[in-house]
């Protein structure tokens, strides 16, 4: 395999900022060929949709593109891949919803593993139907999300359960498949948020069992594009629709007016340069994928790894969890600071990082917030040793 990162990087104009980029939890940033497709795309006549004329066959090959290409990455089937202006603004629509058919008792069973974004949605729609909200506890040590846990946790009244595939905060990746095992013998749907895992672990949507896989595009340096990719399109057509057209059928049933053609063009460069991220990669873009998101899991397996053991070789420094299957993506506190001055250190040193205070999400959960809240650092596919390193300088300095 060939995870060349120097060659990587210089993909990324932006890079050329002089900061040092540890904010990829909020996405990473934009290569090259992803602004190039999207300022293309605008510069083409593009029309809607059902129209015999090229400008409109072109905005329809768009989206067929798009579906394609998140298909291949999920492991999934073009028919089943909804489109929408981002993860969050979906993931309600579905659970709005689901939940058109839910009564008083009725529950759902959410982590506290998940980001906001993921639980937020669900928690309003049992409010609202008076059903209830199970919690699956994570393990404060080591930041794991224990699944025999679910045993107790779904039941006969359990109508769905969320979880994530991987943590944006600590950088878990709970096991998944025995969730979901778990779940199907209770007959519930699960959703699986793979916003944080898929720019660095292979996906395939059979193999995980989930019914559907959350994604972001804007996660692995793609435009501001969300996606739900259904394992099994039929289920499309028992969810009630959220579309304006009553004769919608497939995803479009939970498709909400005009695409933006421009960043659906972004999103199949994006998948297509996730493809390339291995230049030995060969065959389709799916066996790419494989190839080069497996390259990518390693160098970072190793990077991270680093950076985790110089952390805890500063005495001041105290890394949150240790979770033995990660995506590379840590959270530390240092003793006697708030995480939110921690990160203006490293801000006047062009360290780019973001502080949480501990007030809400996985940070909450572990009671962060009693020591200042924490520091995250979510590394990316341009991220090298020299920038590891020079974080580490920096925090010496609050020693």
């Amino acid at each position: 395999m060939a995870f060349d990162v120097a060659r990587i990087r210089g993909l990324f104009p932006a890079l050329g900022d002089g900061w040092i980029h540890f904010d990829g939890s909020a996405g990473m940033l934009v290569p090259e060929q992803v602004a190039s497709a999207v300022s293309t795309a605008m510069r083409a006549p593009v029309s809607g949709p059902g129209g015999t004329f090229p400008a409109s066959e072109r905005a329809e090959s768009i989206v067929a593109a798009a579906r394609r290409a998140i298909a291949d990455l999920a492991g999934a089937e073009p028919e089943g891949v909804v489109l929408g202006p981002s993860a969050t603004v979906l993931l309600d629509r579905l659970v709005d919803a689901l939940s058109e058919t839910w009564t008083l008792g009725d529950d759902v069973v959410l982590s506290r593993l998940d980001e906001q974004a993921n639980i937020a949605p669900w928690v309003r729609a049992m409010k609202r139907v008076g059903g209830t909200v199970s919690w699956g506890e994570i393990d404060i040590e080591t930041c794991e999300l224990p699944a025999w846990q679910y045993e107790e946790l779904v039941g006969p009244r359990t109508k769905a359960v969320s979880v994530t595939c991987a943590s944006g905060s600590v950088g878990t990746r709970p096991d998944v498949a025995t969730v979901v095992e778990i779940a199907k013998k209770a007959g519930a749907i699960v959703v699986v948020d793979a916003t944080y895992a898929a720019p660095f672990v292979p996906l395939d949507l059979d193999a995980l069992g989930a019914d559907v896989v959350v994604l972001s595009a804007q996660a692995w340096g793609g435009p501001a594009v969300g996606a739900l990719v259904f394992r099994d399109p039929e289920l499309l057509e028992q969810i009630p629709s959220r579309a304006l057209d009553p004769l919608a059928t497939g995803a479009e049933r939970l498709e909400l007016g005009p695409h933006a053609y421009p960043l659906l063009a972004g999103v199949v460069a994006s998948i297509d340069y996730l493809a390339g991220l291995d230049d030995a990669a060969a065959g389709s873009r799916r066996e790419r994928l494989l190839t080069s998101l497996g390259s990518a899991k390693s160098y970072h397996a190793g990077l991270l790894a680093q950076l985790s053991t110089e952390l805890h070789a500063l005495p001041h420094v105290m890394v949150i969890g240790s979770a033995t299957r990660r995506i590379p993506t840590l959270a530390f506190t240092v003793a006697d600071r708030k995480a939110a001055d921690v990160a203006r250190h490293l801000s006047s040193r062009n360290v780019c990082a973001f502080a949480d205070e501990g007030s809400t999400g996985v940070f909450a959960a572990l009671g962060v917030g009693e020591v200042g809240g924490a520091v995250r650092i979510g590394l990316a596919h341009y991220s090298n040793v020299f920038e590891v390193n020079q974080l580490v300088r920096v925090l010496e300095e609050l020693g």
